[in-house]
């Protein structure tokens, strides 16, 4: 088949040729005349006018360098080469405070406290006003459990005293978040539910290593391709249903809570890893998504 289109797939410097995941999405494209260029976000020397189509994926170091990636979602935006997910929604999308503009617009959030930057909470009373015995926080831009710390009541007084440190260095740099953990996590797992085109893909379940409570397989988490229970997945749409912007991809993160339902923990839109290895029809949906795009 002749090659006619070309698309840019957006990475990082630890992985320029491409993640496993995005070659599977890659080479489904390629199936379909669509040629993809890897390229480096923060490579300088690209001219991103010369692709049809951008579409960002693992860009996984910009929680490291938050300036310039944002100075280089500008520049990319005013290029106007037509990008996915779109500019306005990766801005939107790298902060975690879109949490809270979710919650204002009716979507069932885990409760969270906003911290702010050069502050110096004392974690103990906050945990004891709210009640909560075990809480975790987390910087508004992080991936990948990047500066994540979990803080429990019955901890060692000299382990709460080391992790407020890390939270106050943390602080010292950006705005933070403190949420109770959510014990569903151990109990279950937390669902990814992932999205192409407006439409659902699959489902996958994530579990902590033993003795840990991060999901990310950098720490020993695990994930599954489950089927998603109906209200899993209703809970799911719900949140897709108060996104205002259009959107090639997303994935939806969250637990099933006995007493609220689905519990929005993450809407990644920027960067997500989509799980195309545990769903065989996955990367195939996903290049129909990208090629609809250009349909339009």
């Amino acid at each position: 088949m002749s090659i006619s289109r070309s698309v840019a797939f957006v990475t990082y410097d630890l992985a320029p040729a491409l993640t496993a995941d995005d070659r599977l999405a890659a080479a489904a494209l390629e199936e379909r005349g669509v040629s993809v260029d890897p390229v480096v976000w923060s490579d300088p020397g690209v001219d991103w006018r010369r692709f049809e189509c951008v579409v960002l994926r693992s860009t996984w170091d910009y929680h490291r360098r938050v300036a310039e990636f944002r100075a280089w979602l500008d520049a990319l935006d005013a290029s106007r080469v037509p990008v996915w997910n779109p500019v306005p929604l990766a801005r939107w999308n790298l902060d975690k405070r879109y949490l809270r503009e979710l919650a204002t617009r009716g979507v069932p959030t885990v409760p969270t406290i906003w911290l702010e930057r050069g502050a110096e909470p004392v974690i103990d009373e906050l945990l004891g006003t709210h009640g909560w015995t075990d809480a975790v926080v987390k910087p508004v831009v992080a991936a990948t459990a990047y500066r994540t710390v979990r803080i429990a009541l019955d901890q060692p007084a000299a382990e709460r005293a080391r992790l407020q440190e890390i939270v106050h260095a943390a602080l010292a740099l950006d705005d933070a978040m403190l949420q109770p953990f959510v014990p569903e996590v151990h109990a279950e797992g937390e669902w990814s539910l992932i999205f192409f085109g407006g439409e659902f893909s699959h489902a996958v379940i994530k579990q902590p290593a033993t003795g840990d409570f991060r999901v990310q397989a950098e720490f020993g988490g695990t994930a599954v391709d489950t089927a998603a229970p109906a209200e899993v997945l209703a809970g799911a749409r719900a949140v897709l249903d108060r996104v205002a912007e259009p959107w090639l991809y997303a994935r939806v993160d969250g637990v099933r809570s006995a007493d609220a339902g689905f519990l929005l923990m993450e809407l990644e839109m920027l960067e997500p890893s989509l799980f195309l290895s545990l769903d065989r029809a996955a990367p195939t949906r996903l290049a129909d998504a990208i090629l609809g795009r250009f349909a339009r």
